[in-house]
């Protein structure tokens, strides 16, 4: 059960970074780097919920950041494959597990 969560949010993961230009909403300037890191935080967190190790965390996860980076410049979806996006992911990953470390560190404290 606790691979669900890792599960749903690769799913939603492929869905947004996946969906044509025409079907994403825009926002304000970098609005997307946002979303990437915290789409990518929300990854590692999910991984490491489901007793990931650190290790394979961010090995399948920098794997799928630059295939779907990849993915989106070839795909005729009407995206480009972005070295700032893929930086953003990166970032949250190490967001993503640096939170959930400090989570596990208080819970273990109280």
């Amino acid at each position: 059960m606790r691979s669900v969560p890792v599960v749903a949010l690769t799913g939603l993961a492929l869905i947004m970074l996946l969906s044509p230009a025409s079907a994403t909403p825009t926002g304000p300037e970098h609005a997307d780097k946002v979303m990437h890191a915290l789409l990518f935080a929300a990854l590692a967190g999910a991984s490491r919920y489901a007793l990931l190790p650190v290790r394979v965390t961010v090995l399948w996860l920098t794997a799928f950041a630059v295939v779907t980076e990849i993915l989106q410049g070839i795909l005729p979806i009407g995206r480009h494959g972005s070295v700032w996006d893929l930086l953003a992911d990166t970032l949250g990953v190490v967001m993503g597990l640096a939170v959930h470390s400090a989570v596990m560190r208080s819970r273990s404290n109280a």
